[in-house]
């Protein structure tokens, strides 16, 4: 069966569907009262995919001026491997680059092939490494930057 996924902004009322969705994707998800601080912290913008009126995936950044760091990136098992998690983070870079967000950051488990894939797709490379950064397993992180290239504004008046 082919069915239509919507993206859209997240809103205060999919927190505990975020957090359900946390549990199954990380070994450390957060706690469902750090998914609803989000909507009390200036600079948070998290997009939410929907297929067929279940959460199957989501997005979100902390930007501080032009710049943001990618907080999490989870789809649901089941949703996997159809371009969901690609969608996603498109509408997330071209709705920050419209915010005025210039670079995001990124850490990504050094195993997970997929995600770096995704993301060197979008634009990302890797800038460093953060060893241990990661735990249940503890594992090194790539750090990993998507830059925004302002038009050159220089000479207009």
């Amino acid at each position: 069966m082919n069915t239509t996924v919507q993206i859209k902004k997240m809103s205060e009322r999919d927190c505990g569907a975020v957090w359900e969705l946390q549990k199954k994707c990380f070994s450390v998800p957060w706690s469902l009262e750090s998914i609803r601080e989000m909507f009390e912290t200036e600079g948070y913008l998290n997009l939410t995919a929907w297929e067929d009126g279940v959460l199957a995936g989501y997005i979100g950044i902390k930007a501080v001026l032009d710049e943001a760091d990618i907080t999490n990136v989870a789809v649901h098992p089941d949703h996997r491997r159809q371009g969901i998690g690609k969608q996603l983070l498109e509408k997330l870079l071209r709705q920050a680059a419209a915010e005025g967000v210039c670079r995001i950051f990124l850490e990504v488990r050094t195993s997970n092939a997929a995600a770096r894939a995704l993301y060197e797709g979008a634009g990302f490379q890797i800038i460093d490494i953060r060893k241990n950064y990661y735990e249940k397993p503890k594992e090194d992180a790539y750090i990993m930057v998507w830059d925004f290239l302002m038009p050159d504004t220089a000479g207009e008046t």
